[in-house]
């Protein structure tokens, strides 16, 4: 099981939860670690979190163990690599793969994927703790997670809007002005269980472009996210008159250079507590957008 410890610093004495919290350890996180086999020690002996640690004691944190999920199948098939440690993982989703299993796509998702690689590894853990996700069509960097404190922290992160993806994108039209935010709420469109739309009972959603390149047809985009919401992208840019080229649910899939919608997240970054530094991932321009740029840009 991973295990954790941290050095009690300052100079008076502390409950043993603060020294936990200070360094990521959340609420939720210590109730499991309670009820379902964790320990916390302090200079190796057992202890309740309430309890006080000296300067210079031992904080230590041993994470409870986690059940094999036998729901999601274990896939073999390749997984590109962006970055790994002990912690995290981030891999290059390809377009046309789902990135959690579905009914319409039970074995061969990118989940499924990172569980083989998880056992072919002989990882702690063979949990896949995703933390970003991509549509089936959009591809790019994904951000997984290899034990509950890991995934703790990072969805800390997203909520503090700490987790920074950035995509890049190719829309219809010539887009004025070339640098915008898109601040528009986003809802479920009647009638569809799939589609969303811009609707003022939506949940916030923020999104922020700039135009790198532009013809006469289509725009070349940079794009922040500064929420998370499902396709916030499309639905932003079908929201201002420019879907994203190739998007058959939100404008028109008729491009010949590119059979789904033209997004890809090409960098994301997070913070690493356990090295104390930033990770940045890139995931190179796949085929299709390469060449759809090429086409309608050069």
């Amino acid at each position: 099981m991973t295990h954790f410890e941290w050095i009690v610093d300052g100079k008076s004495p502390v409950h043993v939860r603060t020294v936990l919290m200070a360094h990521g350890v959340t609420r939720t996180f210590l109730k499991q670690v309670k009820f379902h086999g964790g320990v916390v020690t302090l200079d190796d002996q057992e202890v309740r979190v309430v309890a006080m640690a000296q300067p210079g004691q031992r904080v230590g944190l041993q994470l409870p163990p986690e059940p094999t999920n036998e729901h999601v199948a274990t896939s073999h098939g390749p997984l590109e690599i962006l970055y790994e440690d002990p912690h995290f993982l981030v891999v290059n989703k390809p377009a046309e793969m789902a990135s959690v299993p579905s009914h319409l796509y039970p074995d061969d998702t990118l989940a499924n994927r990172v569980k083989g690689h998880l056992v072919a590894t002989h990882a702690d853990s063979t949990v896949t703790h995703i933390v970003t996700r991509l549509d089936r069509d959009t591809s790019g960097a994904v951000l997984f997670a290899k034990h509950h404190f890991a995934h703790s922290i990072l969805d800390k992160q997203l909520k503090n809007s700490e987790l920074d993806k950035r995509y890049v994108a190719v829309a219809e039209g010539g887009i004025i002005p070339e640098h915008q935010v898109i601040e528009a709420p986003i809802g479920r469109a009647p009638g569809s269980f799939i589609k969303r739309m811009v609707r003022p009972d939506g949940r916030q959603a923020t999104t922020e472009l700039w135009v790198r390149r532009q013809s006469r047809s289509v725009s070349l985009l940079a794009i922040k996210l500064h929420t998370g919401r499902t396709h916030q992208i499309r639905v932003h840019c079908a929201s201002i008159g420019h879907p994203l080229v190739g998007d058959w649910l939100y404008g028109r899939q008729t491009n010949p250079w590119i059979q789904r919608q033209a997004l890809h997240c090409a960098r994301l970054q997070f913070y690493q507590p356990f090295l104390d530094e930033w990770i940045t991932c890139y995931a190179p321009l796949p085929a299709d957008m390469a060449s759809l740029i090429e086409h309608e840009l050069s």
